[in-house]
């Protein structure tokens, strides 16, 4: 049990971080002109799914509140 709530903490900080990579990508992107709205569309539809999966994950690991 321990060993599986380790690596899931261990892929929530991966995701953390490869959304917060994808933030700072976004961000270069929007800065560079000419802007490419495809790669920008792309970078947040990724971003926007890592999120949701990260909320998934935050939410199969906390306990049932049941009170």
């Amino acid at each position: 049990m321990d060993e599986q709530l380790h690596s899931l903490t261990r892929r929530l900080i991966e995701l953390r971080m490869e959304h917060g990579d994808l933030n700072a990508m976004i961000d270069r992107l929007v800065e560079q002109p000419p802007l490419d709205e495809l790669a920008l569309q792309r970078l947040k539809k990724r971003r926007l799914a890592l999120r949701d999966l990260i909320a998934k994950l935050e939410a199969s690991t906390e306990p049932d509140d049941l009170a």
